[in-house]
C-alpha cells in the first residue's frame, strides 16, 4: 500500500513539475492553479490566470508568450465571472469537461461539452487553440472541444469566422467592455448567414458596418483586404459550412484580427524592432463605411461634400431633407417603373466601380453568365438589380437583389459593375448596359444614318400607340417631395404634403386618392383637412401630428423609454380599431397595403393614427381579394401570399398588423432582426420563444417596470395569430379587437409565414411566375499571396 501511495505522489509531483516548467497539457489528475501555466510546444502561446490592465480580477486566458505587451491576450474563459483573488483553478474532469473553480469550489466557467472521451487531456496547441482530446488520439476531427469554436475578441490564423450549417455552431467575435474588463461588450463581428456571404459589425442589434458580399477575391467594400506578403485569406462556402479565415505565410510573423471595445476592427501585426503591435488595416475606415448612410438607392462618395448622393436616374425622396444632410429616407427613381409589363417597360443601367449592396435580400446562382443573370432579373418584376457573384477572370455567377439597395458606395479601385433596374425610357443608346446589349453596341454604331433614322421614326410611332393603349399604373404610389408645417387663420397647426412633379400619377389619380381619404373619418386615421390643385401644384393639407411616427420611438433606444406599456398597448388597440374601420365599417372595404411603424403617426397624447394611403386599394360589393403584377409595400411587413404571388386582401393587412404588434412589444424591427442562436427574423424568434414557453423573453427591456405581463403575453399571442402562414387561419380585425379587449382563451397559433430560416443555399430564385434552379455549392480555398 505504501508503494501505491508513493507512486501516486510521484505522478502528482511529476505533473506539477511539468506544469511549472511549461508543459502543454493538463489532465484529470492535477488541476492548473493560479500562478501555474502551460505553454504550447513551440513556445508561442501560454495559458493561465491573469489580470487585465489595471484590474485586480483574475481570469483564465491564453496570450502570446514570446512577446511582452498589454494587448497579448487572445482568449478568455470566465469573461462574465471574474475571480476576485488568486484561488482559481482549472480542472479537467474524467469525462473531459473543463471547469474553472473559485476558492469555494464554485464553478465560474465550464466547457459544457455534450460528449466525452476516455483518458482526456487539455492541450494548448502552437496555433493558440486549447483542445480537449483523448490522450492517445491527436486527430483534429476527434477533438471533444476547442477554444477555436468559441472565440472572444480575437481571430487567430486557422480560426473560422462563420457558421457550421449542420450543427448550427456560429463562431463570431465579441468585444471586451473595456481594456480592463473582458466581459462581453456591445460589439459583434460576424459572418452574416442571411443572403450571400458578407461580414457585418453590430452594435447591439444595429448594423454599423458591412464588408459587402464576397467577390471571389475579397469582400466588395473591404479595400484594405488584398493579396500581401504576410497572410493568405479566403472564404469557404458549401453545404456544410460558410466561414472566412486566414493563414500566415511565415509562421514567425504574428498577425491577428481584433475587435476593440470601441467597435473598431483592426488587423494587428507584431513589430519586433519597436516591440509594438502595428495596425496593418482598420475597419470602418471613413464615413462612407457607416452602414446604409445614404439609405435606399443612395451612394456614398468620400471625395464629395456632402458624401451622399443619389444613384444616376434617382432623386432624393424628400429633397428638402436631403439639402439639410438628412439622408434617412433615401432616393427614388426619377421615372417610375412600368407596372403593366415590366419585361418590356424596364431595363438595366450599368453602374461601374461600386461596392455591392447589402445582400440580405438577395439570391445567387454560381453557374449563370451575366447575360443569363440579366434575363432572370428582367423576367422577375421584383428583382431590382444584379451583378456577377465572382469577379475573378472577367466575372461569373449571378447575384440578384430584391427591394431597395442599401450600403452602396463609390470605390476608387476594385469596384464592381452593378446593374440596376430602371424604366426603359431612362436608357439611351450611349448608356452602358449589360449582357447582349453590350455585344450589339458596336453594330449600332456602324449602322447607316438613314437606317437609324428609319428605326427612330418607327420607334416613335410605336411609342405613340403604346402610350395610348397603356393601362393606368394603379400600382405606383404617389411621390411626395416632403412635409412642411403651416398654420390656419384660426391658429390650428397643419401638415402640408406636396406631390412631386416627377410623380408618374396625374390629376385624376390625385383626385381619386383625395376623395378616398376624405371619406375616411375615424379617430385612429389621419384626417384630411383640404387639398390644393393649381397648375402643376398638387398638395394635401391634414392634421399635424406633433409626435411624428411610431418608428421614431420604438426603434430609438433613448425615446423608447418614454413609451411605457400602457402607451404601447393603447397604440396597438387604436391601430386595430383603425384597421377594423377600413376593413368593415367604412363605405368601401379599404386595404391599406403598407401598414408599418413609420405609417402610424402619434398625436400630442400619443394616440395612434394610420396614415399614408398612397398604396391603399378599395373594394366594393362582395370583393375580398385582388391580384397585382407589381408588389408594392415594405419588406418585413408583407404577407407571404402578397410578397410571393401578388395576392392581397384584408388578411394581408392583418399580417402586417401582427408584425407591428411584435415590433411594439419587443422594440425590434422584423426586417434586419438577428439572433446569435438561429437564422430567423423577429417573427421566427417570437414563434420559437412561444413554443418553448419563453415568450416573456421577447419583451423590450424598457418595459420591465411598466408592463402588465398578462396583457403583454396576450398581445404576443395575438400577434402570432395574425402572422400565420395561411390567410384563412388569420383572424379578422373584428376578432382581433375583441381579443385585445377581453380575457377569453385564445386559439393556438399555427406556424407563421416566413418562418423558414433565411437560407443562403436556396435552390431557387423566387418570383410569382417562375423559378430557376441554382447551384448549391461554392468552395473557395485560401488565396495565395503574390
Amino acid at each position: 500500500m505504501k508503494g501505491v501511495n508513493a507512486l501516486v505522489f510521484l505522478v502528482s509531483w511529476f505533473s506539477v513539475l511539468m506544469m511549472s516548467n511549461g508543459a502543454d497539457t493538463i489532465n484529470s489528475t492535477v488541476p492548473l492553479a493560479d500562478g501555474k501555466t502551460i505553454i504550447s510546444s513551440g513556445g508561442t502561446f501560454e495559458l493561465g490566470f491573469f489580470s487585465p490592465g489595471t484590474s485586480t480580477n483574475r481570469y483564465l486566458g491564453i496570450w502570446y508568450k514570446k512577446i511582452s505587451s498589454d494587448l497579448n491576450v487572445v482568449w478568455v474563459a470566465n469573461r462574465e465571472a471574474p475571480i476576485n483573488d488568486t484561488s482559481g483553478v482549472l480542472k479537467v474532469s474524467e469525462e473531459g469537461i473543463l471547469t474553472v473553480l473559485n476558492g469555494t469550489n464554485g464553478v465560474v466557467w465550464s466547457s459544457n461539452s455534450s460528449s466525452s472521451v476516455p483518458n482526456p487531456v487539455a492541450q494548448l496547441l502552437e496555433s493558440g487553440n486549447l483542445v480537449v482530446r483523448n490522450s492517445n488520439d491527436d486527430n483534429p476531427d476527434n477533438y471533444m472541444w476547442q477554444t477555436f469554436d468559441y472565440p472572444s475578441h480575437t481571430l487567430l490564423p486557422g480560426m473560422k469566422l462563420g457558421r457550421n450549417l449542420v450543427t448550427g455552431l456560429d463562431r463570431y467575435l465579441t468585444s471586451w467592455k473595456t481594456s480592463d474588463d473582458p466581459a462581453r461588450g456591445a460589439y459583434k463581428y460576424l459572418l452574416d448567414p442571411r443572403g450571400y456571404p458578407q461580414i457585418v459589425l453590430m452594435n447591439g442589434d444595429k448594423e454599423i458596418y458591412g464588408t459587402g458580399p464576397w467577390t471571389g477575391l475579397r469582400f466588395s467594400g473591404s479595400q484594405g483586404l488584398k493579396p500581401n506578403s504576410i497572410y493568405t485569406y479566403g472564404l469557404v462556402y458549401n453545404q456544410v459550412e460558410v466561414y472566412y479565415g486566414f493563414q500566415l505565410i511565415n509562421s514567425s510573423v504574428y498577425s491577428r484580427l481584433v475587435l476593440n471595445p470601441d467597435g473598431v476592427v483592426q488587423r494587428l501585426t507584431w513589430n519586433y524592432r519597436t516591440g509594438e503591435w502595428n495596425v496593418y488595416l482598420s475597419m470602418p475606415v471613413d464615413n462612407c463605411d457607416i452602414y446604409g448612410l445614404c439609405q435606399g438607392f443612395g451612394s456614398c462618395n468620400i471625395g464629395n461634400s456632402p458624401v451622399c448622393g443619389c444613384l444616376d436616374k434617382f432623386v432624393p425622396k424628400y429633397p428638402r431633407d436631403w439639402e439639410n444632410a438628412d439622408w434617412s429616407n433615401g432616393c427614388v427613381r426619377e421615372t417610375p417603373l412600368v407596372t403593366s409589363d415590366c419585361q418590356r417597360g424596364d431595363g438595366f443601367l450599368k453602374y461601374p466601380g461600386k461596392k455591392l449592396p447589402d445582400t440580405r435580400n438577395s439570391s445567387y446562382n454560381g453557374s449563370l453568365t451575366l447575360d443569363d443573370c440579366h434575363k432572370v432579373c428582367l423576367e422577375n418584376c421584383s428583382c431590382m438589380a444584379y451583378a456577377n457573384s465572382d469577379s475573378r477572370n472577367g466575372g461569373s455567377g449571378c447575384l440578384l437583389w430584391f427591394g431597395e439597395l442599401f450600403d452602396v458606395r463609390d470605390l476608387t479601385e476594385n469596384g464592381q459593375d452593378l446593374y440596376i433596374r430602371v424604366a426603359a425610357s431612362e436608357i439611351s443608346s450611349t448608356t452602358p448596359q449589360s449582357g447582349t446589349s453590350k455585344k450589339k453596341r458596336g453594330k449600332i454604331v456602324v449602322a447607316l444614318p438613314i437606317l437609324a433614322g428609319i428605326l427612330l421614326l418607327g420607334l416613335g410611332v410605336a411609342l405613340y400607340f403604346w402610350k395610348k393603349k397603356k393601362p393606368r399604373q394603379q400600382e405606383e404610389p404617389l411621390k411626395w417631395e416632403g412635409e412642411q408645417n403651416g398654420m390656419l387663420d384660426e391658429g390650428r397647426e397643419i401638415a402640408i404634403k406636396r406631390l412631386s412633379k416627377s410623380s408618374s400619377q396625374g390629376l385624376d389619380e390625385f383626385k381619386n386618392e383625395v376623395i378616398c381619404i376624405a371619406k375616411l373619418q375615424h379617430r385612429n386615421l389621419v384626417k384630411l383637412l383640404g387639398c390644393c390643385i393649381e397648375g402643376e401644384e398638387k398638395m394635401l393639407v391634414y392634421e399635424y401630428m406633433p409626435n411624428n411616427s411610431l418608428d421614431s420611438f420604438i426603434f430609438d433606444k433613448t425615446r423608447s423609454r418614454s413609451l411605457d406599456w400602457p402607451k404601447r398597448f393603447n397604440i396597438i388597440k387604436g391601430t386595430a380599431r383603425g384597421l377594423l374601420y377600413l376593413h368593415q365599417d367604412s363605405r368601401l372595404r379599404i386595404i391599406h397595403r403598407d401598414l408599418k411603424a413609420a405609417n402610424i403617426l402619434l398625436d400630442i397624447d400619443m394616440n395612434p393614427k394610420i396614415s399614408d394611403f398612397g398604396m391603399a386599394r378599395s373594394f366594393g360589393g362582395n370583393e375580398t381579394e385582388a391580384n397585382t403584377q407589381r408588389v408594392v409595400g415594405t419588406y418585413g411587413y408583407m404577407s407571404p401570399e402578397y410578397a410571393i404571388d401578388g395576392l392581397f386582401s384584408v388578411k394581408s393587412d392583418v399580417f402586417s398588423f401582427g408584425v407591428l404588434v411584435l415590433e411594439i412589444v419587443s422594440g425590434k424591427k422584423n426586417r434586419g432582426f438577428f439572433h446569435e442562436d438561429h437564422q430567423h427574423n423577429l417573427i421566427g424568434h417570437a414563434w420559437i420563444l412561444f413554443k418553448e414557453g419563453r415568450a416573456s423573453e421577447l419583451i423590450d427591456t424598457d418595459l420591465s417596470n411598466s408592463c402588465y405581463l398578462f396583457e403583454v403575453l396576450r398581445s404576443i399571442h395575438i400577434g402570432l395569430l395574425c402572422v400565420q402562414q395561411s390567410p384563412e387561419d388569420r383572424p379578422s380585425m373584428s376578432s382581433v379587437v375583441m381579443m385585445l379587449g377581453g380575457e377569453s382563451t385564445l386559439p393556438q397559433p399555427k406556424e407563421p409565414g416566413f418562418f423558414t430560416k433565411r437560407n443562403m443555399f436556396s435552390e431557387e430564385f423566387s418570383s410569382s411566375n417562375q423559378t430557376l434552379a441554382s447551384a448549391n455549392e461554392i468552395s473557395i480555398t485560401m488565396l495565395q499571396a503574390r
